[in-house]
Protein backbone atom coordinates (compact mmCIF):
# COMPACT_ATOMS: atom_id res chain seq x y z
CA UNK A 1 0.00 0.00 0.00
CA UNK A 2 1.05 3.50 -0.68
CA UNK A 3 0.22 6.40 0.81
CA UNK A 4 -0.36 10.38 -0.74
CA UNK A 5 -1.86 13.25 -0.06
CA UNK A 6 -3.76 16.40 -2.57
CA UNK A 7 -1.10 18.90 -2.74
CA UNK A 8 -3.44 21.86 -2.07
CA UNK A 9 -4.05 21.14 1.40
CA UNK A 10 -1.35 23.64 1.68
CA UNK A 11 -3.05 26.51 1.19
CA UNK A 12 -1.40 29.98 0.51
CA UNK A 13 0.35 32.23 -1.81
CA UNK A 14 3.62 31.31 -0.01
CA UNK A 15 3.18 27.54 -0.92
CA UNK A 16 5.07 26.89 -4.08
CA UNK A 17 4.61 23.40 -5.81
CA UNK A 18 8.22 22.90 -5.19
CA UNK A 19 7.83 23.51 -1.15
CA UNK A 20 4.44 21.58 -1.01
CA UNK A 21 6.40 18.40 -2.22
CA UNK A 22 9.27 19.01 -0.06
CA UNK A 23 6.95 19.18 3.05
CA UNK A 24 5.03 16.08 1.70
CA UNK A 25 8.36 14.01 1.59
CA UNK A 26 9.20 15.78 5.22
CA UNK A 27 6.15 13.72 6.60
CA UNK A 28 6.72 10.53 5.02
CA UNK A 29 4.47 10.42 2.65
CA UNK A 30 5.13 8.44 -1.18
CA UNK A 31 3.32 10.50 -3.39
CA UNK A 32 1.32 13.69 -4.31
CA UNK A 33 -2.10 14.03 -5.63
CA UNK A 34 -2.47 17.45 -8.27
CA UNK A 35 -5.45 19.62 -8.30
CA UNK A 36 -4.38 21.08 -11.53
CA UNK A 37 -6.31 24.69 -10.50
CA UNK A 38 -3.21 25.03 -8.00
CA UNK A 39 -0.81 24.67 -10.66
CA UNK A 40 -2.30 27.97 -13.06
CA UNK A 41 -5.57 29.45 -12.45
CA UNK A 42 -6.30 28.38 -16.06
CA UNK A 43 -5.35 24.57 -16.39
CA UNK A 44 -6.03 24.67 -20.20
CA UNK A 45 -3.67 26.97 -20.29
CA UNK A 46 -0.18 24.41 -18.93
CA UNK A 47 1.64 23.05 -21.42
CA UNK A 48 3.05 19.59 -21.72
CA UNK A 49 6.52 21.29 -21.11
CA UNK A 50 5.22 22.82 -18.00
CA UNK A 51 4.09 19.31 -16.92
CA UNK A 52 6.41 17.40 -17.08
CA UNK A 53 8.66 19.92 -14.69
CA UNK A 54 6.13 19.57 -12.09
CA UNK A 55 6.89 15.65 -12.59
CA UNK A 56 10.52 16.46 -12.45
CA UNK A 57 9.58 18.63 -9.13
CA UNK A 58 7.98 15.71 -8.03
CA UNK A 59 10.78 13.02 -8.25
CA UNK A 60 13.19 15.23 -6.62
CA UNK A 61 11.59 14.76 -3.31
CA UNK A 62 11.62 10.90 -3.72
CA UNK A 63 7.86 11.63 -4.32
CA UNK A 64 5.29 10.02 -7.37
CA UNK A 65 2.70 11.95 -8.88
CA UNK A 66 -0.55 10.15 -7.95
CA UNK A 67 -2.43 12.02 -10.82
CA UNK A 68 -4.94 14.57 -11.02
CA UNK A 69 -8.12 15.40 -8.95
CA UNK A 70 -10.51 18.50 -8.62
CA UNK A 71 -10.93 18.28 -12.84
CA UNK A 72 -13.87 20.66 -13.96
CA UNK A 73 -12.85 23.44 -10.95
CA UNK A 74 -11.54 25.86 -13.61
CA UNK A 75 -12.28 26.98 -16.52
CA UNK A 76 -15.66 27.92 -16.21
CA UNK A 77 -18.20 26.46 -18.72
CA UNK A 78 -17.47 22.81 -18.19
CA UNK A 79 -20.05 20.36 -17.61
CA UNK A 80 -19.85 16.31 -17.98
CA UNK A 81 -23.79 16.27 -18.49
CA UNK A 82 -24.84 19.49 -19.98
CA UNK A 83 -27.67 19.60 -22.69
CA UNK A 84 -25.80 21.51 -25.63
CA UNK A 85 -23.26 19.28 -27.57
CA UNK A 86 -20.83 21.89 -27.76
CA UNK A 87 -19.93 22.10 -24.00
CA UNK A 88 -19.65 18.32 -23.55
CA UNK A 89 -17.44 18.55 -26.61
CA UNK A 90 -15.32 21.31 -24.80
CA UNK A 91 -15.52 19.05 -21.80
CA UNK A 92 -13.87 16.61 -23.44
CA UNK A 93 -11.40 18.44 -25.28
CA UNK A 94 -10.38 19.61 -22.16
CA UNK A 95 -10.38 16.00 -20.56
CA UNK A 96 -7.88 14.83 -23.16
CA UNK A 97 -5.63 18.15 -22.59
CA UNK A 98 -5.65 17.09 -18.57
CA UNK A 99 -5.04 13.41 -19.57
CA UNK A 100 -1.67 14.58 -21.54
CA UNK A 101 -0.73 16.12 -18.72
CA UNK A 102 -1.35 14.01 -16.31
CA UNK A 103 0.92 11.54 -18.13
CA UNK A 104 3.74 14.03 -19.24
CA UNK A 105 3.75 14.59 -15.22
CA UNK A 106 4.02 10.68 -14.44
CA UNK A 107 0.69 10.92 -13.16
CA UNK A 108 -1.47 7.39 -13.89
CA UNK A 109 -5.00 8.31 -12.68
CA UNK A 110 -7.69 11.18 -12.97
CA UNK A 111 -9.98 11.22 -9.99
CA UNK A 112 -13.61 12.03 -11.44
CA UNK A 113 -15.73 13.98 -8.72
CA UNK A 114 -16.39 17.80 -9.91
CA UNK A 115 -20.22 17.12 -8.32
CA UNK A 116 -21.31 20.52 -9.62
CA UNK A 117 -20.07 20.27 -12.83
CA UNK A 118 -22.40 16.70 -13.59
CA UNK A 119 -25.23 17.68 -11.79
CA UNK A 120 -28.18 15.94 -13.47
CA UNK A 121 -30.70 18.78 -14.77
CA UNK A 122 -34.22 18.54 -13.65
CA UNK A 123 -36.89 16.53 -15.82
CA UNK A 124 -33.76 15.16 -17.80
CA UNK A 125 -33.82 11.26 -16.88
CA UNK A 126 -30.90 8.92 -15.12
CA UNK A 127 -30.63 7.03 -18.50
CA UNK A 128 -30.20 10.03 -20.90
CA UNK A 129 -28.07 12.07 -17.98
CA UNK A 130 -25.86 8.50 -17.80
CA UNK A 131 -25.51 8.51 -22.07
CA UNK A 132 -24.67 11.91 -21.95
CA UNK A 133 -21.50 11.22 -19.04
CA UNK A 134 -20.61 8.00 -21.23
CA UNK A 135 -20.11 10.10 -24.67
CA UNK A 136 -17.90 12.63 -23.15
CA UNK A 137 -16.21 9.86 -20.93
CA UNK A 138 -15.39 7.35 -23.45
CA UNK A 139 -13.70 9.79 -25.68
CA UNK A 140 -11.87 10.74 -23.32
CA UNK A 141 -10.86 7.38 -22.20
CA UNK A 142 -9.86 7.01 -25.63
CA UNK A 143 -7.35 9.51 -25.09
CA UNK A 144 -5.83 8.05 -21.60
CA UNK A 145 -5.58 4.68 -22.09
CA UNK A 146 -3.32 4.40 -24.64
CA UNK A 147 -0.97 7.22 -22.31
CA UNK A 148 -1.31 5.26 -19.14
CA UNK A 149 -3.88 7.35 -17.68
CA UNK A 150 -6.98 5.87 -15.60
CA UNK A 151 -10.32 7.78 -15.17
CA UNK A 152 -11.38 7.10 -12.04
CA UNK A 153 -14.81 8.24 -11.57
CA UNK A 154 -15.76 8.88 -7.59
CA UNK A 155 -19.08 8.26 -6.39
CA UNK A 156 -19.97 11.70 -4.36
CA UNK A 157 -22.69 12.45 -1.57
CA UNK A 158 -26.22 13.59 -2.40
CA UNK A 159 -25.87 16.85 -0.51
CA UNK A 160 -22.72 17.77 -3.04
CA UNK A 161 -24.61 15.95 -6.47
CA UNK A 162 -27.64 14.27 -7.22
CA UNK A 163 -25.80 12.08 -9.98
CA UNK A 164 -23.49 9.32 -9.40
CA UNK A 165 -24.16 8.92 -5.37
CA UNK A 166 -23.65 5.66 -4.86
CA UNK A 167 -20.85 3.04 -5.92
CA UNK A 168 -23.37 0.78 -7.64
CA UNK A 169 -24.80 3.34 -9.51
CA UNK A 170 -20.95 4.52 -10.69
CA UNK A 171 -20.76 1.07 -11.73
CA UNK A 172 -23.62 1.23 -13.94
CA UNK A 173 -21.94 3.72 -15.80
CA UNK A 174 -18.61 2.36 -16.49
CA UNK A 175 -20.57 -0.33 -18.35
CA UNK A 176 -21.98 2.15 -20.12
CA UNK A 177 -18.35 3.50 -20.79
CA UNK A 178 -16.91 0.19 -21.46
CA UNK A 179 -13.61 0.84 -21.87
CA UNK A 180 -10.93 -0.36 -20.04
CA UNK A 181 -9.13 3.01 -19.05
CA UNK A 182 -12.44 3.78 -17.16
CA UNK A 183 -12.84 2.37 -13.61
CA UNK A 184 -14.28 3.51 -10.23
CA UNK A 185 -12.82 5.33 -6.80
CA UNK A 186 -14.07 4.64 -3.53
CA UNK A 187 -14.17 8.03 -0.94
CA UNK A 188 -14.65 7.30 2.35
CA UNK A 189 -16.91 10.59 3.26
CA UNK A 190 -18.70 9.32 0.21
CA UNK A 191 -19.36 6.17 0.95
CA UNK A 192 -20.23 7.26 4.27
CA UNK A 193 -23.44 8.58 2.73
CA UNK A 194 -24.48 5.01 1.41
CA UNK A 195 -26.85 2.56 3.18
CA UNK A 196 -24.53 -0.05 2.47
CA UNK A 197 -21.80 -0.43 5.10
CA UNK A 198 -18.10 0.75 4.00
CA UNK A 199 -16.81 -2.96 3.91
CA UNK A 200 -19.53 -4.05 2.00
CA UNK A 201 -18.93 -1.58 -1.01
CA UNK A 202 -15.17 -2.08 -0.66
CA UNK A 203 -15.92 -5.44 -1.60
CA UNK A 204 -18.36 -5.70 -4.06
CA UNK A 205 -16.34 -3.01 -5.95
CA UNK A 206 -13.18 -4.62 -5.62
CA UNK A 207 -13.18 -5.47 -9.71
CA UNK A 208 -13.60 -1.97 -10.61
CA UNK A 209 -11.83 -0.10 -7.74
CA UNK A 210 -8.56 1.53 -8.66
CA UNK A 211 -8.07 4.59 -6.47
CA UNK A 212 -9.26 5.10 -2.97
CA UNK A 213 -9.69 8.54 -0.98
CA UNK A 214 -9.06 8.57 3.11
CA UNK A 215 -10.99 11.26 4.68
CA UNK A 216 -13.91 11.62 7.77
CA UNK A 217 -17.44 12.71 6.69
CA UNK A 218 -16.40 15.80 9.37
CA UNK A 219 -14.33 16.93 6.33
CA UNK A 220 -11.03 16.13 7.88
CA UNK A 221 -8.35 13.26 7.50
CA UNK A 222 -8.52 9.75 8.90
CA UNK A 223 -8.88 9.29 11.94
CA UNK A 224 -9.73 12.80 13.22
CA UNK A 225 -12.86 12.20 13.06
CA UNK A 226 -16.01 9.22 13.73
CA UNK A 227 -14.98 6.59 11.14
CA UNK A 228 -12.89 3.93 12.15
CA UNK A 229 -10.52 2.09 10.06
CA UNK A 230 -9.89 -0.92 10.76
CA UNK A 231 -12.67 -2.56 8.85
CA UNK A 232 -12.13 -0.69 6.04
CA UNK A 233 -7.69 -1.32 6.03
CA UNK A 234 -8.90 -5.10 6.44
CA UNK A 235 -11.44 -5.42 3.85
CA UNK A 236 -9.02 -3.40 1.16
CA UNK A 237 -6.57 -6.23 2.25
CA UNK A 238 -8.87 -8.54 1.78
CA UNK A 239 -9.55 -7.96 -1.80
CA UNK A 240 -5.94 -7.14 -2.76
CA UNK A 241 -6.23 -3.58 -3.04
CA UNK A 242 -2.51 -2.18 -3.31
CA UNK A 243 -2.57 1.16 -4.90
CA UNK A 244 -3.30 4.05 -3.82
CA UNK A 245 -4.62 5.98 -0.76
CA UNK A 246 -4.91 9.23 -0.46
CA UNK A 247 -5.71 11.76 2.14
CA UNK A 248 -7.76 14.57 0.50
CA UNK A 249 -9.58 16.69 3.29
CA UNK A 250 -11.62 20.30 2.92
CA UNK A 251 -10.88 21.15 6.37
CA UNK A 252 -7.44 22.82 6.24
CA UNK A 253 -7.43 23.46 9.98
CA UNK A 254 -5.43 23.28 12.41
CA UNK A 255 -2.85 23.45 9.38
CA UNK A 256 -1.72 21.71 6.73
CA UNK A 257 1.11 19.72 8.68
CA UNK A 258 -0.56 18.98 11.61
CA UNK A 259 -2.77 17.21 8.96
CA UNK A 260 -0.61 15.40 6.73
CA UNK A 261 0.96 14.32 10.03
CA UNK A 262 -2.06 12.77 12.13
CA UNK A 263 -3.52 11.78 8.69
CA UNK A 264 -0.50 9.44 7.96
CA UNK A 265 0.07 8.13 11.42
CA UNK A 266 -3.16 7.27 11.70
CA UNK A 267 -3.08 5.33 8.55
CA UNK A 268 0.19 3.41 9.29
CA UNK A 269 -1.17 2.66 12.62
CA UNK A 270 -4.68 0.77 10.75
CA UNK A 271 -2.79 -0.88 8.07
CA UNK A 272 0.02 -1.92 10.47
CA UNK A 273 2.94 -1.04 9.06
Amino acid sequence: MKFSICNETWQGPEWTYDLVCERIAAHGYDGVEIAPFTLKPNPADLTEAEAEEIGRLTRKHGLEVVGLHWLLVQPPGLHLTAAEPSVRQHTADYGCHLARLCAAMGGSVMVWGSPKQRHLEDGVSWDETAARAAEVLRRIAETAGPLGITLALEPLGRRETNFLNTAAETTKLLRLVDHPACRLHLDVKAMCDESTPIPDIIRASAADTVHFHANDPNLRGPGQGAVLYEPIAAALRATGYDRWISVEVFDYLPDADTIADLSLSYLHEVFEL
